[in-house]
């Protein structure tokens, strides 16, 4: 499991003058919460770019001011004019209380569809889980394999081990579906049966016979 390590400082001042002092300096406010006690903390903007900026799940190992904290990323405020990071919720983790996390999904295998002229549909890219976080990991693996054309490969259908699976189970996680090309094809395609034989010709009717000869 990838962990991204950040070194941060606590933080005493709040409210929003508070915070724009921290970001005029390159500096992100944040929170640990779940512990023994809610760490308010700041860390350079840079340290958090590569547990924010990623489809990957991964561990965040947090020190501030010498303890050290081993946590996941459960929130963020992004500024909705630069995307830049406003601030971050961690949760601490114990190993003793499961957790909720959001896991990447990982498709393997060439589906039987897509071999047959299909196109493969992606419609969830992520679980929600909950786990003891022991058994977090970077993502769960779906084998697509025997996927069919028409055919979805669901919630219900996913197995991870130690996961309790929070989705709907019926909700679809990947289908392949017919392409237009091969929906042409089968169209023109003729229909199946063998072509009838053409009707016999009904025999000519035959000359009334000469008259007797009297």
């Amino acid at each position: 499991m990838k962990t991204v390590t950040i070194e941060g400082q606590l933080r005493t001042g709040t409210g929003k003058k508070a915070t724009r002092q921290l970001r005029s300096q390159g500096l992100v406010p944040g929170v640990i919460y779940g512990g023994s006690k809610e760490v308010n903390f700041q860390a350079p903007a840079l340290a958090f770019k590569s547990l924010v900026y990623t489809s990957e799940f991964q561990l965040a190992n947090i020190s501030v001011n010498g303890q050290s904290y081993r946590c996941i990323l459960k929130d963020i405020q992004l500024d909705t004019v630069s995307d830049k990071l406003n601030h971050a919720d961690f949760l601490e983790l114990s190993e003793s209380k499961k957790v909720i996390a959001n896991i990447p999904l990982k498709f393997t295998g060439v589906a039987a569809g897509v071999k047959a002229g299909g196109k493969l549909v992606i419609k969830m890219k992520t679980l929600k889980v909950k786990t003891l976080p022991q058994y977090l990991q970077e993502n769960i693996e779906v084998d697509l394999t025997d996927l069919e054309i028409n055919e979805n490969v669901r919630v219900e259908d996913v197995k991870a081990v130690h996961y309790e699976i929070l989705n709907s189970p019926r909700i679809p996680v990947a289908s392949v579906v017919m392409t237009r090309q091969l929906k042409q094809e089968e169209s023109a395609a003729p229909a199946g049966g063998a072509a009838k034989a053409p009707a016999a010709k009904a025999p000519a009717a035959k000359a009334p016979a000469a008259a007797a000869k009297k």
